[in-house]
């Protein structure tokens, strides 16, 4: 059966008062950011990634892509500790690098895998309240547990469209929601800087464009990056991208300009991204010269 690969390219509607991702961030000098300068991670003499550079705002919608062995996954495995790294690493001015996962999490630095990781047995309620304690102490944790469902828990519940669905075990979700379920958990756990591995890989169309909303709808008050090899979904709801190649950077700008960067083009040639990525190039030359 044919793979459907449509994403609705429609305006993104978000409630009032929640602010829209933009290009460059949209909330100011005194908001969260993270700032990568020298990002090395070497394998036994392999150079994974090399020297990267990224500074990433509140606000803005960042994409990674880039090759397979371009070194996107790595750079995030970096930055959440789960790999030693070089460099520097500083989430609003404070030192990443030499610190353990744990610490790194109670920073508010979030990441999902390609495999979302939820407890399957447990209701999606449930698994929100596990993730919402992980920073309470044993003894908080032991104590009885309010009938009234805490607001933070309420409001992810909302955001990723799942309340309809909170008694029900997240072994039964579809493959998209249990995505938003584990989104959810970051949610809960407040974290403002969220890293998201290819968060679509396998999703129906209209899975895809809920989950692009869902990044949209929380990726104006957070910095929010996504590794991903779905041009299509990249050019409809990323604010601005990072292209990497042989765990360098190899551009750097907004999707139009990354299309038309005439490197990138040529990493991408004769791959079945870059066929989609010269497709969206065309499409936006017409548009343009329609425009005219």
């Amino acid at each position: 059966m044919t793979k459907d690969t449509t994403v609705s390219t429609t305006a993104h509607l978000l409630p009032d008062g929640e602010k829209d991702p933009r290009l460059g961030g949209n909330a100011g000098m005194s908001s969260d950011y993270l700032e990568v300068r020298g990002l090395s991670v070497d394998f036994g003499g392999f150079k994974a990634v090399r020297d990267v550079d990224l500074t990433l705002f509140q606000g803005d919608l960042r994409f990674l892509i880039g090759p397979n062995g371009a070194g996107k996954t790595t750079i995030i495995d970096a930055i959440t500790g789960l790999v030693p790294s070089t460099g520097s690493i500083q989430k609003s001015g404070v030192e990443l690098v030499g610190k353990k996962v744990h610490q790194i999490a109670r920073l508010g630095v979030g990441r999902t895998f390609q495999t979302a990781s939820v407890f399957e047995e447990l209701t999606v309620l449930q698994n929100l309240d596990i993730a919402a304690g992980a920073g309470r102490s044993v003894r908080t944790m032991l104590r009885r547990r309010p009938a009234e469902v805490p607001a933070a828990i309420e409001e992810a519940l909302e955001t990723t469209g799942l309340a309809h669905l909170r008694d029900k075990p997240a072994g039964v979700l579809a493959h998209g929601q249990k995505q938003w379920l584990e989104i959810g958990m970051l949610l809960v756990q407040n974290a403002s800087v969220l890293l998201l591995d290819e968060p679509v890989a396998g999703m129906s169309g209209e899975e895809r464009e809920q989950t692009g909303n869902l990044l949209r709808r929380i990726g104006g008050e957070r910095t929010v990056v996504v590794v991903e090899h779905d041009m299509e979904f990249m050019r409809s709801f990323a604010t601005s991208v990072t292209v990497l190649a042989r765990g360098q950077v190899l551009a750097e700008g907004t999707v139009e300009e990354v299309q038309a960067n005439p490197k990138v083009q040529e990493v991408y040639l004769g791959t079945m991204e870059g066929d989609a990525l010269e497709d969206g190039a065309d499409a936006a030359n017409t548009s343009q010269n329609q425009g005219a």
